[in-house]
């Protein structure tokens, strides 16, 4: 099963799940494979290939129920009973409301034994985002944050570049490309001029770059604009002057009117419209403003600090995570779950905030 999440950790499947297969026989790994993209070959009809005839009367070890349903791609319960597969290890069931242990049931009613919950956790936290997007129609949020020692984000002139280090620059990117979009407030396109893209070696990567943008003041040569037409979402309320938006559209950007929250993008209904769209992850990245929409909405599901060793002080330099604050401690949001991991030279903690109620 560990071979089998290492393996799924190579796709790139979204809006679908993360897979990865291995048929094992008499003790020895015969086939594997893992889904590569949506629309392709499942991992179960992948590593089933590679194992041929071997598959008869072997064991599938797969991280994630197989699918019951016609969608992408034909049901995969099918391929495996027309392969005489003995028994399958699932890491966990599929919260699909088309499988969710539909696919297991159907295999034992073809006399083939199945297991599951081995590696669980793991396989669980490998889909986090399909497992939210498919139970809610929502897309997985990742709040992104680069501080210093003593939680600035520039100094009192305004200077960013660069508070991580080149280690943890190269791990955004990684992140980016990883996303099927990146999130950030008009106040960062200002600010920044940021491009927004991923760049892995010599390649540059354009994920659904996302602005938003309530009075539309995204300059139409901002570099979020360069790339690919359509890759770039201005978020906007019904207020944008209509001559903005004309000239933003001119410049390849799609307009998309969300409802407005005190005179902004209502993050929230942004995300449902982004969700409709099948965007299943979306990576917040910006300053201190959007981070503070972004946790009062309560529309954060994991939280990414880069925490630099340096200090950089001045009562005037932006913080982390601005906005007017809770009043009381006890009012602070908590996270749980807390993994903390070096990168270079900066830490990376990783935590969720903690469930309501």
């Amino acid at each position: 099963m560990r071979r089998a999440l290492a393996l799924a950790r190579r796709g790139r499947t979204s809006p679908n799940p993360m897979v990865g297969a291995v048929v094992v026989k008499d003790d020895q790994i015969v086939g594997e494979g893992y889904h590569r993209r949506a629309g392709e070959a499942h991992a179960e009809i992948v590593a089933l290939a590679s194992a041929g005839e071997s598959a008869r009367g072997a064991t599938l070890y797969v991280t994630l129920e197989p699918c019951c349903h016609f969608g992408r791609t034909p049901p995969c319960t099918k391929a495996i009973i027309a392969a005489g597969v003995a028994s399958v290890v699932a890491a966990m069931v599929d919260p699909n409301p088309s499988v969710r242990g539909l696919g297991l049931a159907e295999l034992e009613a073809a006399g083939i034994k199945t297991a599951v919950g081995l590696l669980g956790d793991r396989a669980r936290k490998l889909n986090e985002a399909y497992i939210k997007f498919v139970t809610t129609r929502l897309p997985f949020v990742t709040l992104k944050l680069a501080m210093t020692l003593d939680g600035k984000i520039a100094t009192r002139t305004g200077d960013s570049k660069w508070v991580s280090c080149e280690d943890s620059r190269r791990a955004v990117h990684r992140l980016r490309e990883r996303s099927d979009a990146v999130l950030v407030g008009i106040g960062t396109v200002l600010a920044d001029d940021p491009e927004l893209t991923a760049r892995i070696g010599k390649r540059v990567i354009y994920p659904i770059r996302v602005i938003a943008d309530g009075r539309a003041r995204t300059p139409v040569r901002a570099k979020v604009l360069a790339g690919p037409a359509g890759r770039t979402i201005v978020a906007v309320t019904t207020g944008a002057p209509a001559e903005r938006l004309r000239k933003l559209e001119h410049a390849g950007a799609r307009i998309l009117f969300i409802d407005e929250d005190a005179g902004q993008v209502s993050l929230p209904a942004l995300l449902r419209s982004l969700g409709e769209m099948e965007i299943t992850t979306v990576l917040i990245e910006g300053g201190g403003g959007i981070a503070a929409s972004a946790l009062a909405a309560g529309v954060v599901d994991k939280v990414m600090v880069f925490v630099a060793p340096k200090i950089v002080g001045g009562e005037s330099a932006r913080t982390l995570v601005e906005g007017p604050g809770v009043e009381a401690m006890a009012d602070a949001l908590r996270l749980e779950n807390m993994s903390v991991r070096k990168v270079g030279c900066d830490l990376l903690i990783e935590a969720y905030p903690c469930s309501q109620g």
